[in-house]
């Protein structure tokens, strides 16, 4: 594909919105946008050769209802036809100079689009203030009422009237944070939105995604992240944000994080305030309004575009958003054309590399380029270009333990039977409710010392190890504060789809602390079997690489405090029994013949999430002598039992006849 530069030129639009301004009639807007002129607009991405078409890039600053102009980056085709328009809107830069162009690729260019990348308003080369997942408004009833979706409308309104050649027919996606505006564009949505593809987008930055999980904060990513990109002012590059985090003088940011000392640290002496998220994030350590007007869940209602929802089972910082945006808009936009397709993916991996595996895991297929090119583009193609066929089911997802994809009318699937795994004494797990009677009161116990913490990784690392749910969880089997239960081999194949809900009975010494909770694979272990050799000698064969390897298939952590509402913390009664209950995302995994199901259970899991001081305070301004170690216990007894709630899918005969 080749890209050349545009002459000089402007352009004037007027506008008057609609939809989303309701029934209040306000006057027409004017709308202008200027052709930035640059002597030498830089390289822009090229695709393979295969890719013919010759685009044109030109830029523009697009006025929005409240007067602030926005970068907006467009690559057309030179061919004279009409194509559709595929936007997406990003905080990391939509400059050409910038090389961050996943939407140029060979599929797409060949087939014909016109690309357009915008900078959210505050951020680069637009004008504005930047504010962290920008509150939904309730309602647009002013022509100076804005958020995401009123900018996005604005934009494509813009778009429509004044790019040469579009055919009317407006896409819209994005990975990550520009899966964030992806989803809150499609709020609202202006008429020529016709398709929309939220790719692990955010969702609830308290609950589940990025920052936090329920209400444990996820200081590697959250931290790396921040400081690296969301204090960045307008004009700022790329390769600045990609630079310009914490510098830990350490390949190991656990020790980094340890030697730091309490949470509060981090501004003290590192930050200063130079972070604007960060110092807001320390200032909302519960679920209060600050984090509820950042969900936008309860906004993505009677969504008019088709939506394509994308996930990642190993997707370690937004697959919470992927699953409940999905889910709310099956309950809330029932008449919206909506599909989900969930890959082996970490954070963003469909559009890194072919997607063939991760680490030790292999996949044993390209899933990444079955996804682009059976999915995505067919889906873009259809909505955008009034295809005649789409064969995309409603939902499909990857069996992670089979290696194959799977199609499903909805998901969960409703083909499912609610089944428990309990644990049992010398570490059994299994699927018998507890023998004990309610006079027993039976328990496993281990002491958790924050100054100790059990690390989330084997690697050393210097930011969020994007692989870790691939990594082989045997390091930390020596453990004496991780308590392991482990079934006996399966006779037959177990598949778990949905979600995984633990119901543990505990009790600390303490007055607060973190539960975590791993569900793993476990792989066989070969006999020590020998064979002869061609001289007739006894020798051991080679052990299989992945013999005995321990595969985390989901793991979450539940802070004590919450336990009952994320709103209102409530302390733990030191030495008294206690229920938690929480939800992990959801999976699809088939524990294979002769594997073992195991579950670790632990009070740290360092520097994933933030240490938990064991005593009732406010973890972000707590003191050294705020932590403490605690004695926890995990009791398991017919009385206080402990266990796993599963959805395993029933298996189909030939005949039809359901099986386990």
């Amino acid at each position: 594909m080749n890209i050349h530069p545009t002459r000089t030129e402007s352009a004037i639009a007027r506008h008057a919105p609609q939809g989303v301004l309701g029934a209040v009639a306000i006057g027409a807007l004017m709308l202008a946008a200027s052709v930035l002129v640059r002597a030498n607009p830089g390289p822009v991405p090229s695709v393979e050769a295969a890719a013919a078409k010759s685009y044109v890039w030109k830029e523009y600053r697009i006025r929005m209802r409240d007067g602030v102009r926005l970068f907006t980056a467009v690559a057309s085709p030179d061919d004279g036809r009409d194509y559709p328009i595929l936007l997406e809107r990003t905080p990391y830069g939509a400059s050409p100079n910038q090389a961050r162009h996943p939407q140029l690729q060979s599929e797409f260019a060949q087939a014909g689009y016109i690309f357009v990348f915008q900078d959210v308003r505050g951020r680069y080369e637009s004008e504005g203030v930047f504010t962290q997942n920008t509150p939904q408004r309730p309602s647009h009833r002013s022509s100076t009422d804005v958020d995401e979706s009123t900018d996005t409308y604005d934009t494509i309104d813009w778009l429509v009237k004044n790019v040469a050649h579009n055919n009317h027919h407006v896409g819209l996606r994005g990975i990550s944070y520009p899966g964030f505006f992806a989803a809150v564009g499609m709020i609202d949505a202006h008429p020529a939105l016709r398709a929309v593809s939220p790719q692990a987008a955010e969702a609830d930055w308290f609950i589940g995604d990025d920052v936090h999980q329920h209400g444990a904060l996820l200081l590697d990513s959250s931290l790396g992240w921040m400081s690296a990109c969301l204090h960045l002012v307008p004009g700022r590059s790329a390769t600045q944000c990609a630079d310009s985090g914490m510098q830990f003088g350490t390949p190991d940011d656990y020790e980094f994080f340890l030697n730091l000392g309490p949470i509060r640290n981090v501004d003290a002496h590192i930050l200063h305030g130079s972070v604007g998220s960060w110092t807001e994030l320390m200032e909302h350590g519960r679920y209060d309004s600050y984090w509820k007007q950042r969900n936008e869940l309860p906004f993505i209602r009677d969504i008019r575009p088709a939506v394509l929802m994308v996930g990642g089972w190993y997707d370690a910082n937004d697959f919470y958003g992927t699953l409940h945006i999905y889910q709310r808009l099956i309950s809330a936009s029932p008449r919206a054309s909506t599909y989900l397709i969930i890959g082996p993916w970490y954070h963003g991996q469909w559009h890194v590399d072919d997607g063939s595996g991760i680490d030790q895991l292999s996949f044993e297929q390209p899933t990444s380029e079955f996804f682009v090119r059976q999915v995505e583009l067919p889906f873009f193609e259809y909505y955008l270009k009034d295809g005649k066929k789409l064969n995309l089911p409603r939902a499909q997802a990857f069996d992670t333990g089979l290696n194959r994809w799977r199609q499903f009318g909805t998901w969960p699937p409703q083909d499912t039977e609610s089944r428990k795994l309990y644990l049992q004494k010398h570490g059994v797990l299994a699927l018998d409710v507890p023998s004990e009677d309610d006079a027993d009161r039976v328990y496993d116990e281990y002491i958790s010392d924050p100054n100790s913490p059990v690390p989330y990784t084997p690697i050393l690392t210097t930011d969020m190890d994007p692989k870790y749910m691939a990594r082989d969880q045997r390091f930390v089997r020596r453990r004496p504060d991780v308590l392991i239960y482990e079934s006996a081999p399966l006779a037959e194949d177990l598949t778990l789809a949905g979600p995984i809900t633990p119901h543990l009975s505990v009790s600390t010494s303490g007055t607060d602390c973190d539960w975590i909770v791993k569900l793993i694979d476990v792989y066989p272990v070969a006999p020590a079997a020998y064979v002869p050799s061609a001289a007739q000698k006894l020798v051991a064969p080679e052990p299989s690489a992945m013999a005995g390897f321990q595969r985390l298939v989901r793991g979450d952590v539940m802070r004590s405090k919450f336990r009952s509402s994320l709103e209102t913390p409530e302390p733990m009664t030191p030495n008294a029994v206690s229920s938690i209950e929480f939800v992990m995302d959801d999976v699809l995994h088939t524990f294979k013949k002769g594997h073992r199901v195991m579950v670790q259970i632990q009070s740290s899991w360092f520097p994933l999430v933030d240490r938990n001081p064991q005593s009732f305070v406010d973890i972000y301004t707590a003191s050294t002598r705020d932590f403490q170690t605690a004695m926890q216990r995990v009791y398991h007894s017919r009385a206080e039992p402990s266990y796993l709630a599963l959805q395993v899918l029933r298996q189909r005969d030939s005949d039809g006849s359901g099986r386990q």
